[in-house]
């Protein structure tokens, strides 16, 4: 309860920031500070220390996993903040209105981490999408940026419409919100099997539906690379990592449970999507020549391997979703940074990156080559985790064969960055960069080095 309660106060409290200054480099530490004060008040929850005990009536309920979820959330965006807070501040006068924005989706993001019903689900997602509508197009002047918000306002209305249908739909055919309630009214075991009414198995397909344009999976994810795109990169980053990795925890959260109404018919349409993602994701970022819009096809990949957490089920799908939201959080937040000191977004932009910005350079490919699942590097861990918990599930080889091929596709277009960087010549122009903010990507690059070697850091503090 901690980390909800803490977040929207320290939404309230940024909005006051901005009333009281406007020194932009005061609201950012004032961001910097509010994000230790939750990181340490959802630390003291977990180890149960201190929390605020609320009668929730049984809406939502706080567990080990995902109040562990919240601290890897958290310590994401306060990540995001150090490394990119200077160039949220170039994004008009309201930094203090963008951070509190921030702050209200964290607070959707602990109601994801923790809900116990379906309407709560609905609340946290609401709660967590209204702010990135508006940070999406929080670039007023750029067209782009406000066609990008449109367009997201529009298809996330849509899907909240397919997500009500649905819940709507469990509610008739069980009478409950609960998440147990939908699984135990399920029709008598037939054969040992347990068995769902036509309603129960529409509400949990169309709930599927609204999840899948939540974390950009195919063939729901249309909106994804023109939002990505259009939106400033700066919160790029954030909605890429942070809110996709919130969006994994109650998507896995939803159908964990509910997976055996839905019968063998639930791998082969699980099966279906995740190959869709891969193949939409890898294939088309393979013709890309903006770097940003490349990486934009590329989280739909990475969608894709997250989604086998979904699919096994398992302790080895839930550790490899934690290493997955470590991994993928640390390699974009790192390389968008860098992305953001660069003038020129395409590939030609970052020709001669490594002899004008040798520091940039080699950060930007120990980042591209955790995203590749290169050996290492925290990303292969986290792939590896992945497969072997289909492997463990009893899943078809051919799946894990798929992603293994599709892995291999990716580390073209993440090479085709390193090749312009360290192998082809040019003057690529950037902005003034701070020997602070090399210092803090070195430590970046240095966590998802160690995290490569030793996963068992980043687990052994799950199992606390």
């Amino acid at each position: 309860m901690n980390a909800i309660i803490f977040s929207a106060i320290m939404g309230v409290v940024m909005m006051f920031t901005g009333i009281l200054t406007n020194k932009k480099p005061v609201i950012t530490l004032t961001a910097i500070v509010a994000l230790v004060i939750l990181l340490v008040a959802n630390l003291l929850n977990s180890y149960g220390i201190f929390s605020i005990q609320v009668d929730t009536k049984e809406l939502l309920h706080f567990n080990k996993m995902g109040m562990f979820f919240n601290t890897l959330i958290i310590a994401g965006t306060l990540l995001f903040v150090l490394l990119s807070g200077s160039e949220l501040e170039k994004l008009g006068n309201k930094t203090a209105d963008f951070y509190a924005l921030i702050f209200f989706v964290l607070c959707g993001t602990a109601i994801l981490t923790s809900f116990n019903g379906m309407l709560m689900l609905f609340l946290g997602i609401e709660i967590l999408s209204i702010p990135l509508y508006i940070l999406t197009g929080s670039d007023k002047k750029n067209l782009k940026s406000n066609e990008a918000s449109l367009k997201y306002f529009l298809m996330g209305s849509f899907t909240t419409g397919i997500m009500l249908m649905g819940i709507v739909l469990l509610y008739g055919a069980t009478g409950s919100f609960g998440l147990v309630g939908v699984t135990n009214s399920a029709l008598p075991p037939s054969a040992g099997v347990q068995s769902a009414s036509f309603l129960q198995v529409a509400g949990l397909l169309l709930l599927f539906a609204a999840m899948s344009f939540k974390v950009s999976a195919a063939p729901f994810h249309f909106w994804t690379p023109d939002v990505y795109d259009g939106a400033p990169s700066v919160f790029t980053s954030f909605m890429s990592t942070i809110v996709k990795a919130a969006g994994f925890f109650a998507f896995i959260k939803l159908f964990a449970s509910n997976t055996s109404l839905l019968g063998p018919t639930w791998s082969i349409i699980l099966s279906f999507v995740i190959v869709a993602t891969l193949f939409a994701g890898n294939i088309t970022a393979v013709f890309q020549r903006s770097i940003k819009r490349m990486l934009a096809y590329s989280s739909i990949a990475q969608a894709g391997f997250m989604l086998f957490a979904l699919y096994s089920n398992n302790d080895l799908g839930t550790e490899g979703i934690i290493l997955y939201t470590v991994a993928y959080c640390l390699a974009t937040i790192g390389f968008f940074a860098i992305l953001m000191k660069v003038k020129d977004y395409t590939f030609d932009g970052f020709n001669g990156l490594a002899s004008t910005q040798p520091v940039l350079a080699f950060v930007a490919t120990i980042c591209l080559l955790s995203l590749a699942g290169i050996p290492l590097t925290a990303g292969f861990f986290a792939k590896y985790f992945m497969l072997a918990s289909v492997v463990k599930a009893g899943g078809p080889i051919w799946l894990v064969i798929v992603a293994v091929l599709f892995a291999a596709i990716s580390a073209y277009y993440y090479f085709k960055v390193i090749q312009a960087m360290y192998f082809k010549e040019g003057q690529p122009e950037t902005a003034e960069i701070g020997q602070g903010f090399k210092i803090g990507l070195l430590l970046v690059a240095a966590a998802i080095v160690l995290v490569g070697v030793l996963p068992s850091i980043v687990l052994n503090c799950f199992y606390f």
